[in-house]
This record gives C-alpha cells, sequence and structure tokens, in this order.
C-alpha cells in the first residue's frame, strides 16, 4: 500500500520538476528569439529594397548615397567624389531614418 502511494508520488512530480525550465524556454523565445529573428526578416527586406540614390549609413558610422548596387555589394559615395564598396551588411539604416532620430 505504502510502495504504490510513493510510486504515485514520484510519477506526478517529474513533470512539476520540467515545468519551470519549459516556462523559461517559452518566455526566452518570446521576448529573446522571436522578436531577433523578426529585426534580422526586416533588415533583410530592407536592403534587398535598396536602390541606387538611397542614402544610408553602414556599421562603421559612414553616411553615404549608393551609386552603384552589385549582387552582394554596394559602391557608396561618401563625398569629394569619394568611393568605397561596401558588403550590403555593413549597411545598418537608412540615412533618412538616422537624421529623424537625432531631432525626436
Amino acid at each position: 500500500m505504502i510502495s504504490t502511494i510513493l510510486l504515485q508520488a514520484a510519477s506526478g512530480g517529474g513533470l512539476m520538476q520540467f515545468l519551470p525550465i519549459l516556462l523559461m524556454v517559452v518566455v526566452f523565445y518570446f521576448f529573446m528569439i522571436r522578436p531577433q529573428m523578426k529585426k534580422q526578416k526586416d533588415h533583410k527586406k530592407y536592403i534587398e529594397e535598396l536602390t541606387v540614390n538611397s542614402k544610408v549609413v553602414t556599421t562603421a558610422g559612414i553616411h553615404g548615397r549608393i551609386v552603384e548596387v552589385g549582387d552582394t555589394t554596394f559602391l557608396v559615395d561618401v563625398g569629394n567624389g569619394v568611393k568605397i564598396r561596401f558588403d550590403k551588411t555593413a549597411v545598418a539604416l537608412d540615412a533618412s531614418k538616422a537624421a529623424n532620430a537625432k531631432t525626436a
């Protein structure tokens, strides 16, 4: 009789031990992983939509205007006829968005 009660208590306790860990994984997914995936998807879409004459800011903080669009690179005019070739992933954001963020 006592052994059956102990076995029943042990089997129900196993699920209760993993419940907090499962809840932490779910919270971590919704607050950390999912928003980051959405941000990456939006950034990839933004880079694909960039065209010639778009003003951009690179991850290095260089402001310029796109002169040429390649398969994996942009040729950016940074002023005074200086042109620098950047990988598409180096473009951080639209320069007009950066200017609006400074004034707001």
